[in-house]
């Protein structure tokens, strides 16, 4: 009999920003690396998780918790890392450098939307930074689910269901085929500057959607309840 070993999913690089967090509960596994993004610091206090790097340039961390971020330089100063505040990285993108560095090449981004929408856009421009670095990549809250596809395929099971939007990255996206959703396409061009694709919706089939030459945010939103 051929002995089948269990294919376990890759450690991810999970990271709290500053932005709205609208999740309970971030789930993790030991073998998970999490990183407090600045204000993020608070979101992990408030979830008792321990984040194994606090990094950031600390301008959005409410006072009640400097104490403890100060406390935890001193035990353990390689676990938090003050960044300038002028400087080019977004403390967002430093985040996903050092995760890159460690070798991660899976990332969740929580808390990375709400708040001043510049870092939100900023946030999803991080992930096309990620699937240019060969990682694999998505920014999720309580509703939505956010990553970006590069020239490739994505399937989706029978069972998801809700609404899926597409927007061009670049000045266009080329070849673009949706199936199995309520508004299929073939071979489409979408562009930076017509909407065509929001709001798609699943069946409850399998769908798919491919991307031949450019660059898609894909937004999976859930319905709302009735």
């Amino acid at each position: 009999m051929e002995n089948k070993t269990e294919q376990l999913p890759p450690p991810v690089c999970i990271i709290v920003g500053a932005g709205e967090l609208t999740v309970s509960q971030i789930e993790h596994t030991d073998k998970d690396y999490i990183i407090a993004v600045d204000g993020g610091f608070a979101y992990c206090v408030r979830l008792a998780i321990q984040p194994d790097l606090v990094l950031g340039d600390f301008d959005s961390v409410d006072p009640i918790y400097e104490p403890s971020i100060n406390e935890l330089r001193l035990l353990h100063p390689e676990r938090v890392v003050r960044l300038k505040p002028e400087k080019d990285d977004t403390d967002m993108l430093a985040a996903i450098r050092f995760g890159l560095e460690k070798g991660f090449r899976s990332f969740r981004l929580h808390a990375a939307c709400g708040g001043r929408l510049e870092h939100t856009l900023a946030n999803i421009q991080c992930l096309l930074y990620l699937k240019k670095h060969g990682a694999q990549a998505c920014l999720t809250d309580r509703d939505s689910t956010t990553f970006v596809l590069k020239n490739e395929a994505r399937s989706f099971p029978a069972t998801l269901t809700g609404y899926i939007s597409l927007f061009s990255l670049g000045a266009k996206a080329e070849g673009v085929t949706l199936k199995g959703l309520k508004y299929p396409l073939t071979n489409y061009t979408i562009t930076n500057d017509y909407p065509i694709g929001i709001s798609n919706e699943f069946l409850a089939k399998p769908s798919s959607l491919e991307v031949k030459n450019g660059e898609l945010v894909v937004i999976l939103n859930k319905k709302p309840a009735d």
